[in-house]
């Protein structure tokens, strides 16, 4: 199975390329970031990978605690048409999302015992943006704002 031969796993389309990551914390704007998007295994997989070089603000204030670099791969399951992302970062974590992306909005969510998030990313008109939230819970009901991220498309 392959994008080309399976209508839903076109959506991720929408995604592949070359993008320039910006993350807002409170009041403060970082850039700097990275993320690549490409298809892998003939289109069975998408591959995400998001990086920051070592001088940019995102890196540099980051430091430490920096997830970054982060490989991801997605996968759908054709009986129900949910997307699934396997996620790892720098750090040593290693995460499962749920995950949908239709008519223009991108969302993945974990429901983990102690810390579950979401994100919830609007793509522009011309596809070539995405304005996009995380948000964390303790007890999967009482949810806090995590941090702002955003995507522009450079490739």
């Amino acid at each position: 199975m392959t994008a080309d031969s399976n209508p839903v796993l076109g959506r991720l389309d929408a995604l592949v390329g070359e993008w320039e990551m910006q993350m807002s914390i409170g009041e403060q704007t970082l850039s700097g970031g990275r993320a690549t998007f490409e298809w892998i295994e003939d289109g069975a997989f998408l591959v995400y990978r998001g990086e920051a070089e070592e001088t940019s603000e995102l890196a540099a204030e980051l430091g430490e605690n920096s997830p970054l670099p982060t490989v991801s791969i997605i996968g759908v399951d054709d009986a129900t048409e949910q997307f699934t992302m396997l996620y790892s970062d720098a750090r040593g974590v290693f995460r499962v999302y749920e995950m949908t992306l239709n008519s223009g909005e991108w969302e993945l969510w974990r429901d983990a015992q102690g810390f579950a998030q979401r994100f919830t990313g609007t793509f522009s008109d011309d596809g070539d943006t995405i304005t996009g939230t995380w948000e964390k819970s303790e007890d999967g009901s009482d949810w806090e704002h995590d941090f702002d991220l955003s995507y522009v498309k450079v490739g």
